[in-house]
């Protein structure tokens, strides 16, 4: 598993927060990293996620240059 966790003491709209996890606990996808759970530790949310090896999709952006068809192949699959 991987752990996101979120400090609320710095969230100004903690409702979106709320509504990205009702969202993503109730749509499961091959596909799509999958929520599995959430915690509240002190002022900390933990998100409990299924694990991604290769790390987030955010990072691979970063470092690597796609051509145009190569970004659309991924987001169909």
């Amino acid at each position: 598993v991987a752990v996101k966790q979120v400090c609320l003491g710095k969230q100004p709209q903690k409702e979106l927060i709320v509504n990205e996890l009702l969202v993503v606990r109730d749509n499961k996808h091959p596909n799509i990293v999958n929520y599995l759970d959430s915690y509240l530790v002190g002022d900390k949310l933990w998100i409990i996620m299924e694990y991604m090896d290769g790390g987030p999709l955010s990072s691979v952006i970063k470092e690597v240059h796609m051509a145009e068809g190569e970004m659309a192949a991924i987001c169909q699959e």
